[in-house]
Parts: C-alpha cells; structure tokens; sequence
C-alpha cells in the first residue's frame, strides 16, 4: 500500500477550490473594474466569445496604486464582489500581488484577452508564454465608445458632477 503526505482530493479539485473545473478553452482577462460600466461589459462580453470559460483577474489596489498614481474609488475586496454580483465571468479573482504572470501561470489559460488600452504588465507577456511553454494567444479586444465609457473619463465627470454620469453606471463607491 502507497502512502502520501500529499491531500487525497485530486488535484483538479483543489485547483479550482471545489468549483466545477473548466471544460474547453479558457479565457482571461484583466482589469481594474473600479465603476462598472458598459465598456466594461463590452470588454468581457468580447472575451467571453472567444472561449468556454472566461476568469477575469482583478488588480489589486496595490496595483493600480503603483501604475495610476492613485487607489481605485472602490477597494479590491468591494471591485471583486460587484464584479461576480455582474454575472459577466465565470471565474472572478484577485491578481497576485508581487508577481503580476503568476496567476497565469496558475490558470493556463487557452486565449489573453486584453483591453485597447491595456499595455502596463503586457510588455514581457509573450517571453512569460513562451519561457513557461504556453500556448496562450493573446488577442487585444476593439474600444466601446471610449470617449464615453473610459473609466478615467467617468471617475472625472463623477468627481466634477454625479449628475453627468452616462447611463449603465454602477457608481458604488465605498471609503477607502
């Protein structure tokens, strides 16, 4: 008889912490998703055709602190819960907090989708696919009325006037 030290649930079931694995292609995106919005929900819409399975990783406040010079108006705790509440993904994490590839490596995920905008942490993407023998497109998804549904252009206009917001806008904002 064979002894272990390892858990006796099988691996799959640990990986994704008793969820129902994925079946077929995994998609994962990226973002803050500080107000929701229908730019947002373009985004993931488009990531979500693109596979089976779509995770979408959060940055954390540390995060968007270092590459916006400012805190999100939400927490990352308060960002993750209204983007599962949204029904848009199947799988909704946090980012690793020192290691920005670590959670794709964690995953696997078949296809990178990522926003028209998105270039912070991308630029040694395709070297962290190929040095970790993925084979993991990555696919840069179309703008959404950007000059509309930007998040900086929407935490402007809702510092300048609440009224002005366009509609579609979840404007939960807890105190940081």
């Amino acid at each position: 008889m064979l002894t272990s030290s390892y858990p006796t649930k099988p691996f799959k079931m640990l990986f994704w912490n008793n969820h129902k694995p994925p079946r077929g292609k995994i998609v994962m995106a990226f973002g803050t998703f500080d107000l929701l919005h229908a730019g947002h929900e373009n985004f993931l819409r488009q990531a979500r055709e693109l596979g089976d399975y779509l995770i979408v990783v959060i940055a954390r406040d540390y995060t968007v602190r270092s590459v916006k010079s400012r805190l999100p108006l939400n927490r990352e705790s308060t960002r993750l819960k209204n983007l599962k509440k949204s029904g848009w993904a199947d799988k909704v994490v946090l980012g690793n907090r020192d290691d920005k590839h670590k959670i794709i490596l964690k995953h696997r995920p078949s296809i990178l989708a990522l926003g028209y905008d998105q270039f912070v942490f991308t630029q040694t993407l395709q070297k962290t696919l190929i040095d970790h023998s993925l084979d993991t497109e990555i696919v840069r998804l179309e703008a959404y009325f950007p000059q509309t549904y930007k998040s900086s252009l929407i935490r402007q206009n809702l510092e300048k006037a609440p009224a002005t917001l366009p509609m579609g806008i979840k404007t939960t904002v807890q105190p940081n």
